[in-house]
């Protein structure tokens, strides 16, 4: 297995992840990859990535990590980003930005820290499930040990 920016991250912070490579022939939309990897939806997260048309100490785009099955609630959103309104970064975009495809984006190792909200329901679970920064591969990790390595918080996201 080919070792990603993410798993390096990881290793880098001491942090233990175990790592799932799967055919991306089975869907790469978090929810496919849940039951491909046999891991509950619910505890498997998908990232998304967003632009506010303002910025806020610096920013303008960041960064959410929500359950699969999940829907983003922009007005939770924006509130938690600390911006008016907020969207779904337009997809042309999301490689020269993060340095990912659609599919394998990972909230760690973009090409430049953006502000990253976990929903908060990650730390019902031992571990979380997430892209491991490309198509085809998926890390389980701590989200606490997560989030302290990639300075995130905790919200409630989701509709």
């Amino acid at each position: 297995m080919i070792k990603t920016n993410a798993m390096r991250i990881l290793e880098t912070a001491k942090v233990e992840y175990k790592a799932y490579e799967y055919s991306p022939n089975c869907g790469i939309d978090a929810v496919s990859v849940a039951g491909y990897i046999g891991k509950p939806v619910e505890q498997t997260f998908k990232t998304l990535v967003t632009q506010a048309p303002t910025e806020q100490h610096g920013f303008n785009h960041f960064v959410f990590v929500i359950p699969a099955d999940s829907e983003l609630s922009v007005k939770k959103a924006a509130q938690v980003a600390g911006v008016k309104n907020i969207e779904m970064l337009p997809l042309k975009k999301l490689l020269p930005l993060t340095g990912y495809v659609h599919g394998g984006c990972s909230p760690l190792g973009m090409k430049k820290n953006f502000p990253t909200f976990i929903d908060e329901t990650a730390i019902l679970f031992d571990t979380i499930c997430l892209s491991g920064g490309k198509i085809g591969l998926t890390l389980e990790l701590n989200a606490e040990k997560l989030a302290s390595v990639i300075g995130a918080e905790f919200a409630d996201l989701t509709l």
